[in-house]
Protein backbone atom coordinates (compact mmCIF):
# COMPACT_ATOMS: atom_id res chain seq x y z
CA UNK A 1 0.00 0.00 0.00
CA UNK A 2 1.15 3.06 -1.31
CA UNK A 3 1.90 5.99 1.67
CA UNK A 4 0.31 8.57 -0.07
CA UNK A 5 -3.23 9.39 -1.76
CA UNK A 6 -4.03 9.75 -5.46
CA UNK A 7 -6.67 12.27 -6.09
CA UNK A 8 -8.75 14.48 -8.30
CA UNK A 9 -11.70 15.95 -8.79
CA UNK A 10 -15.26 14.74 -9.55
CA UNK A 11 -15.07 16.22 -13.01
CA UNK A 12 -12.61 13.73 -14.09
CA UNK A 13 -16.14 11.74 -15.10
CA UNK A 14 -15.13 8.21 -14.27
CA UNK A 15 -17.61 6.29 -12.56
CA UNK A 16 -17.49 5.35 -8.51
CA UNK A 17 -16.98 1.99 -9.51
CA UNK A 18 -14.02 2.64 -11.51
CA UNK A 19 -12.37 5.36 -8.72
CA UNK A 20 -12.63 2.73 -6.08
CA UNK A 21 -11.11 -0.63 -8.13
CA UNK A 22 -8.13 2.41 -9.27
CA UNK A 23 -7.94 3.57 -5.43
CA UNK A 24 -8.27 6.95 -6.57
CA UNK A 25 -9.86 9.71 -4.30
CA UNK A 26 -12.23 12.12 -5.50
CA UNK A 27 -13.76 16.07 -3.93
CA UNK A 28 -16.78 16.68 -5.45
CA UNK A 29 -17.80 20.36 -7.61
CA UNK A 30 -21.50 21.73 -6.95
CA UNK A 31 -24.05 22.98 -9.15
CA UNK A 32 -27.39 24.01 -9.29
CA UNK A 33 -30.36 23.36 -11.41
CA UNK A 34 -32.95 25.43 -11.34
CA UNK A 35 -31.98 26.83 -8.37
CA UNK A 36 -31.66 23.85 -6.61
CA UNK A 37 -28.24 22.69 -5.08
CA UNK A 38 -26.66 19.33 -6.21
CA UNK A 39 -23.34 17.81 -5.57
CA UNK A 40 -21.28 16.43 -8.57
CA UNK A 41 -21.45 12.83 -7.13
CA UNK A 42 -21.43 11.23 -10.00
CA UNK A 43 -24.99 10.75 -11.10
CA UNK A 44 -26.03 9.54 -7.22
CA UNK A 45 -28.09 13.01 -6.29
CA UNK A 46 -29.49 13.50 -9.65
CA UNK A 47 -29.39 10.58 -12.36
CA UNK A 48 -27.59 12.11 -15.83
CA UNK A 49 -30.48 10.72 -18.04
CA UNK A 50 -32.98 13.27 -15.50
CA UNK A 51 -30.69 15.84 -15.87
CA UNK A 52 -30.06 16.43 -19.57
CA UNK A 53 -33.43 15.36 -20.27
CA UNK A 54 -33.88 18.77 -17.71
CA UNK A 55 -31.59 20.66 -19.67
CA UNK A 56 -33.13 19.67 -22.54
CA UNK A 57 -36.59 21.03 -21.27
CA UNK A 58 -34.92 24.50 -20.27
CA UNK A 59 -34.07 24.16 -17.02
CA UNK A 60 -30.98 26.43 -15.87
CA UNK A 61 -27.90 25.19 -14.62
CA UNK A 62 -24.95 27.05 -12.97
CA UNK A 63 -22.13 25.55 -11.58
CA UNK A 64 -19.21 26.24 -8.79
CA UNK A 65 -16.27 25.10 -7.98
CA UNK A 66 -14.49 24.00 -4.84
CA UNK A 67 -13.00 26.33 -2.38
CA UNK A 68 -10.15 26.72 -0.56
CA UNK A 69 -11.88 25.57 3.12
CA UNK A 70 -13.51 22.43 0.97
CA UNK A 71 -9.81 21.88 -0.32
CA UNK A 72 -8.83 22.18 3.27
CA UNK A 73 -11.41 19.74 5.10
CA UNK A 74 -10.93 16.99 2.00
CA UNK A 75 -6.69 17.40 2.52
CA UNK A 76 -6.70 17.39 5.88
CA UNK A 77 -8.42 14.12 6.52
CA UNK A 78 -5.47 12.33 4.66
CA UNK A 79 -2.82 14.27 6.75
CA UNK A 80 -4.37 13.15 9.49
CA UNK A 81 -3.92 9.24 8.79
CA UNK A 82 -0.17 10.05 8.05
CA UNK A 83 -0.88 10.31 4.15
CA UNK A 84 0.82 12.73 1.37
CA UNK A 85 -1.16 13.64 -1.63
CA UNK A 86 -0.84 13.90 -4.53
CA UNK A 87 -4.09 16.11 -5.76
CA UNK A 88 -4.95 16.40 -9.89
CA UNK A 89 -7.37 19.63 -10.71
CA UNK A 90 -9.67 20.28 -13.59
CA UNK A 91 -7.91 22.51 -15.93
CA UNK A 92 -7.30 26.05 -15.13
CA UNK A 93 -8.33 27.23 -19.06
CA UNK A 94 -12.01 25.82 -17.86
CA UNK A 95 -12.27 27.24 -14.16
CA UNK A 96 -10.21 28.49 -10.98
CA UNK A 97 -9.84 25.21 -8.75
CA UNK A 98 -6.12 24.73 -8.89
CA UNK A 99 -6.11 28.19 -7.48
CA UNK A 100 -8.33 27.27 -4.44
CA UNK A 101 -6.64 23.75 -3.88
CA UNK A 102 -2.97 25.36 -3.91
CA UNK A 103 -4.03 28.34 -1.40
CA UNK A 104 -5.28 24.80 0.58
CA UNK A 105 -1.94 23.43 0.21
CA UNK A 106 -0.20 26.69 1.96
CA UNK A 107 -2.44 26.65 4.93
CA UNK A 108 -2.02 22.70 5.53
CA UNK A 109 1.69 22.82 4.98
CA UNK A 110 2.43 25.06 7.81
CA UNK A 111 -0.03 23.03 9.87
CA UNK A 112 1.59 20.00 8.87
CA UNK A 113 5.37 20.26 8.15
CA UNK A 114 6.12 16.39 7.39
CA UNK A 115 3.79 15.69 5.42
CA UNK A 116 3.77 16.52 1.55
CA UNK A 117 0.87 18.28 -1.13
CA UNK A 118 1.72 17.99 -4.40
CA UNK A 119 -1.31 20.27 -6.60
CA UNK A 120 -1.21 19.53 -10.18
CA UNK A 121 -2.86 21.65 -13.00
CA UNK A 122 -4.33 18.69 -14.65
CA UNK A 123 -5.01 20.47 -18.31
CA UNK A 124 -7.50 18.01 -18.98
CA UNK A 125 -11.45 17.66 -18.77
CA UNK A 126 -14.20 15.05 -18.32
CA UNK A 127 -13.34 11.61 -18.89
CA UNK A 128 -9.64 12.64 -20.49
CA UNK A 129 -9.08 13.90 -17.37
CA UNK A 130 -10.01 10.33 -15.77
CA UNK A 131 -7.51 9.05 -18.45
CA UNK A 132 -4.45 10.77 -16.50
CA UNK A 133 -5.74 9.83 -13.76
CA UNK A 134 -6.26 5.90 -14.74
CA UNK A 135 -2.68 6.32 -16.14
CA UNK A 136 -0.96 7.53 -12.78
CA UNK A 137 -3.34 4.58 -10.69
CA UNK A 138 -0.98 2.32 -12.73
CA UNK A 139 2.32 3.71 -12.43
CA UNK A 140 1.62 3.85 -8.91
CA UNK A 141 0.38 0.57 -9.18
CA UNK A 142 4.19 -0.08 -10.58
CA UNK A 143 5.78 1.17 -7.86
CA UNK A 144 6.32 4.85 -8.89
CA UNK A 145 6.73 6.78 -5.84
CA UNK A 146 5.27 10.27 -5.20
CA UNK A 147 7.68 12.30 -6.44
CA UNK A 148 8.35 10.51 -9.89
CA UNK A 149 4.43 10.74 -10.05
CA UNK A 150 4.08 13.97 -10.14
CA UNK A 151 6.89 14.68 -12.39
CA UNK A 152 5.54 12.48 -14.68
CA UNK A 153 1.97 14.03 -14.66
CA UNK A 154 3.53 17.75 -14.99
CA UNK A 155 5.63 16.01 -17.84
CA UNK A 156 3.29 14.05 -20.18
CA UNK A 157 0.19 15.92 -19.37
CA UNK A 158 0.08 17.65 -22.57
CA UNK A 159 -0.35 14.47 -23.97
CA UNK A 160 -3.22 13.34 -23.35
CA UNK A 161 -5.65 14.53 -26.17
CA UNK A 162 -9.59 15.73 -26.39
CA UNK A 163 -11.26 15.89 -29.06
CA UNK A 164 -14.81 16.30 -29.07
CA UNK A 165 -18.29 17.30 -31.13
CA UNK A 166 -21.75 18.50 -30.46
CA UNK A 167 -24.91 17.66 -32.47
CA UNK A 168 -26.79 20.46 -30.44
CA UNK A 169 -24.93 24.07 -29.96
CA UNK A 170 -27.44 25.56 -27.96
CA UNK A 171 -25.70 25.28 -24.25
CA UNK A 172 -22.33 26.26 -26.13
CA UNK A 173 -24.17 29.35 -27.68
CA UNK A 174 -25.38 29.95 -23.89
CA UNK A 175 -21.99 29.56 -22.16
CA UNK A 176 -20.52 32.21 -25.07
CA UNK A 177 -18.03 29.21 -26.54
CA UNK A 178 -19.85 29.48 -29.91
CA UNK A 179 -21.60 32.50 -31.38
CA UNK A 180 -25.45 33.33 -31.75
CA UNK A 181 -24.85 34.09 -35.42
CA UNK A 182 -22.37 30.81 -35.80
CA UNK A 183 -24.80 28.76 -33.33
CA UNK A 184 -27.97 29.49 -35.54
CA UNK A 185 -25.77 29.21 -38.88
CA UNK A 186 -24.68 25.36 -37.56
CA UNK A 187 -27.80 24.66 -36.59
CA UNK A 188 -29.81 25.49 -40.26
CA UNK A 189 -26.72 23.75 -41.83
CA UNK A 190 -26.81 20.78 -39.60
CA UNK A 191 -23.11 21.71 -38.62
CA UNK A 192 -21.37 19.90 -35.70
CA UNK A 193 -18.39 21.43 -34.55
CA UNK A 194 -15.58 19.61 -34.03
CA UNK A 195 -14.01 21.14 -30.92
CA UNK A 196 -10.44 20.28 -28.53
CA UNK A 197 -8.60 21.41 -25.62
CA UNK A 198 -5.64 22.70 -26.70
CA UNK A 199 -2.12 23.34 -24.72
CA UNK A 200 -3.46 25.84 -22.25
CA UNK A 201 -6.43 23.77 -21.32
CA UNK A 202 -9.07 25.62 -23.16
CA UNK A 203 -11.94 24.43 -25.28
CA UNK A 204 -11.18 25.64 -28.61
CA UNK A 205 -13.46 24.69 -31.83
CA UNK A 206 -11.11 23.73 -34.47
CA UNK A 207 -13.51 22.93 -37.73
CA UNK A 208 -16.81 23.15 -39.35
CA UNK A 209 -18.23 19.34 -40.52
CA UNK A 210 -21.96 19.39 -41.83
CA UNK A 211 -23.89 16.13 -40.42
CA UNK A 212 -23.04 13.71 -37.56
CA UNK A 213 -22.34 10.95 -39.83
CA UNK A 214 -19.10 12.97 -41.29
CA UNK A 215 -17.86 14.21 -37.94
CA UNK A 216 -18.19 10.76 -35.99
CA UNK A 217 -15.72 10.01 -39.22
CA UNK A 218 -13.58 13.17 -38.70
CA UNK A 219 -12.92 12.84 -34.72
CA UNK A 220 -11.56 8.72 -35.32
CA UNK A 221 -9.31 10.98 -38.35
CA UNK A 222 -8.22 12.96 -35.58
CA UNK A 223 -7.33 10.36 -33.40
CA UNK A 224 -5.26 8.43 -36.71
CA UNK A 225 -3.28 11.52 -37.36
CA UNK A 226 -2.19 12.45 -33.57
CA UNK A 227 -2.27 8.90 -30.98
CA UNK A 228 0.97 7.75 -30.47
CA UNK A 229 1.87 4.97 -33.03
CA UNK A 230 -1.10 6.02 -35.30
CA UNK A 231 -3.19 3.10 -36.37
CA UNK A 232 -0.64 1.24 -33.78
CA UNK A 233 -1.62 3.18 -31.16
CA UNK A 234 -1.82 -0.07 -28.20
CA UNK A 235 -2.83 2.33 -25.18
CA UNK A 236 -6.39 2.99 -23.48
CA UNK A 237 -9.42 4.96 -25.24
CA UNK A 238 -11.54 6.79 -23.10
CA UNK A 239 -15.45 7.87 -24.85
CA UNK A 240 -17.62 10.56 -22.35
CA UNK A 241 -20.84 12.07 -24.17
CA UNK A 242 -24.16 13.66 -22.88
CA UNK A 243 -27.27 11.69 -23.16
CA UNK A 244 -26.05 10.45 -26.77
CA UNK A 245 -24.71 7.01 -26.28
CA UNK A 246 -25.63 5.47 -29.49
CA UNK A 247 -23.00 8.54 -31.21
CA UNK A 248 -20.45 7.29 -28.52
CA UNK A 249 -21.42 4.01 -29.56
CA UNK A 250 -20.74 4.73 -33.03
CA UNK A 251 -17.40 6.65 -31.98
CA UNK A 252 -16.41 3.93 -30.38
CA UNK A 253 -16.79 1.09 -32.78
CA UNK A 254 -15.28 3.22 -35.17
CA UNK A 255 -12.03 3.02 -33.02
CA UNK A 256 -12.39 -0.49 -32.40
CA UNK A 257 -12.26 -1.49 -36.11
CA UNK A 258 -9.23 1.13 -37.03
CA UNK A 259 -7.18 0.72 -33.68
CA UNK A 260 -6.59 -3.51 -33.79
CA UNK A 261 -3.71 -3.18 -30.58
CA UNK A 262 -6.29 -0.81 -28.48
CA UNK A 263 -5.52 -1.81 -24.60
CA UNK A 264 -9.11 -3.11 -24.23
CA UNK A 265 -12.51 -2.16 -25.52
CA UNK A 266 -13.19 1.91 -25.53
CA UNK A 267 -14.56 2.68 -22.00
CA UNK A 268 -17.20 4.78 -22.50
CA UNK A 269 -18.35 7.24 -19.41
CA UNK A 270 -20.76 9.81 -18.77
CA UNK A 271 -19.98 12.95 -19.12
CA UNK A 272 -20.86 14.61 -15.19
CA UNK A 273 -22.86 17.75 -14.49
CA UNK A 274 -20.42 20.15 -13.52
CA UNK A 275 -18.81 19.72 -17.99
CA UNK A 276 -22.27 19.14 -18.84
CA UNK A 277 -23.87 21.98 -17.87
CA UNK A 278 -21.91 23.70 -20.26
CA UNK A 279 -22.32 21.36 -23.22
CA UNK A 280 -25.89 20.39 -22.50
CA UNK A 281 -26.96 17.25 -23.80
CA UNK A 282 -25.83 15.77 -27.40
CA UNK A 283 -21.88 16.04 -26.90
CA UNK A 284 -19.51 13.01 -27.61
CA UNK A 285 -15.94 13.58 -26.54
CA UNK A 286 -12.79 11.09 -27.57
CA UNK A 287 -10.06 10.98 -25.14
CA UNK A 288 -6.76 9.40 -26.33
CA UNK A 289 -2.60 9.50 -25.62
CA UNK A 290 -0.72 10.92 -28.26
CA UNK A 291 0.89 14.25 -29.62
CA UNK A 292 1.88 16.84 -27.09
CA UNK A 293 -0.43 19.65 -27.75
CA UNK A 294 1.77 22.82 -28.67
CA UNK A 295 -1.65 24.97 -29.75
Amino acid sequence: MSDFVLSCCSTADLSEEHFKKRNISYICFHFELNGVPYMDDLGKSIAFPDFYQAMANGAETKTSQINESEFEEYFRGFLKEGKDILHLCLSSGITGTVNSARLARQELEERYPDRKIYVVDSLAASSGYGLLMDRLADLRDAGMGLEELYQWAEDNKKKLNHWFFSSDLTFFVKGGRISKTSGFVGSVLNICPLMNVDFEGKLIPRYKIRTKKKVIHAIVDKMEELAENGLDYSGKCYISHSSCLEDARAVADLVEERFPKLDGKVLINDIGTTIGSHTGPGTVALFFWGKERVD
